[in-house]
This record gives C-alpha cells, structure tokens and sequence, in this order.
C-alpha cells in the first residue's frame, strides 16, 4: 500500500508502514531525493519568518537544514544529534518521543552550537510533524541555550498536528488504517 503525496509541485509514492495494529503512517524519507528536498526547502523559505539560524534534528531533518541554509546563503545550521560524540564539550540536552521511534530518545547539541544560538532568532525545521515530541525537544534546547523561537516549521504535519495552529507546515498527511484509508 501507498500513498501518493503531493508537495511542492511534485509527486511522491510514500509506503505504509504500521505503527500499531490498525494504525499507518506514510514513511516520508528525504534521504537520496535531492529533488524532493531542494523543492521542499525552497517553498518552505518562502513561508519562513526572518531568521538567523536553523536548529533540526538527527536524522531526517539533515538534508533539509542543509539546503535551506544554502539557499537562503546562510553558512551554518545547529543539529540536535541523538548522541553525544566525543567533539561534543558543554552538552545541551532534552529527552523526546517520537513516533517513528519505539523507545525515548534524547537530543544533544554541543556547547558552542548553544553559545552560536544565543540571543539569535531560531527556526526549528524538521520534515514531519506527527506527535511533536521532537518538537517540543528543540524548542527546549533552543530555550536552553537562550535562542528566541520565531517559528516551528515542517514539510508535513501528520495526524493531530495538522490542526496545530503554532507550525508552518507545506502540505497535511493523514494517518492510516490498515486497509490505507485515512483516518
């Protein structure tokens, strides 16, 4: 079963994948679709408030961060990782959950990437917004680390978040049964 998804002017079949016994998502993957994600940066900077820098999270959000910054000539994004790696001094870090995700993660960015952030306006970006527990995760450590949040956007709100009236998302993806009708 698919669902065909329509976002910034093209089409993409995405699969379902059960995350419960009646319940699918559609796996929206950014990972090696330069198209998909450079049409989906774009039209997101279009619908983005003035910004000095991005925040996103591991892994999915990656691609995106990058080409946003690029395009709007930016030469630096911040990332939420899901571990600490030995480079990391002064770890910032807040517990999330996520859909996709079976147990609790936790995000970190490194000291400097809080220092880099404070005082300055911030964009969380990330490709999917379903639960928001990644979400609320970045906008904790942008807090954190004294970054003012001037917007929360995403390629997708999925299920309850389409009706979030705090995210800029491009396009609503609906949660499915089993049988890949919407619900």
């Amino acid at each position: 079963m698919v669902y065909r998804l329509k976002v910034a002017g093209i089409e993409r079949d995405l699969p379902l994948c059960p995350i419960a016994d009646n319940l699918y998502i559609g796996a929206f993957v950014l990972f090696g679709d330069v198209e998909l994600t450079e049409k989906c940066a774009a039209a997101l900077l279009e619908k983005a408030p003035e910004h000095d820098v991005i925040i996103t999270a591991e892994s999915k959000g990656i691609p995106l961060g990058y080409e946003m910054c690029r395009l709007s000539g930016k030469n630096r994004y911040v990332l939420a990782r899901k571990s600490v790696k030995l480079y990391m001094k002064d770890v910032v870090k807040c517990e999330t959950q996520s859909i996709t995700t079976s147990e609790k993660q936790t995000l970190y960015i490194d000291g400097e990437d809080a220092a880099f952030m404070k005082g300055k306006r911030v964009l969380i970006v990330d490709d999917v917004i379903s639960t928001g527990g990644s979400l609320l995760s970045l906008e904790n450590l942008v807090l954190q680390a004294g970054g003012k949040i001037v917007g929360k956007m995403a390629i997708l709100a999925e299920g309850d978040a389409i009706d979030r009236k705090d995210i800029i998302y491009l396009e609503p993806l609906p949660l499915f049964d089993k049988n890949g009708n919407p619900v």
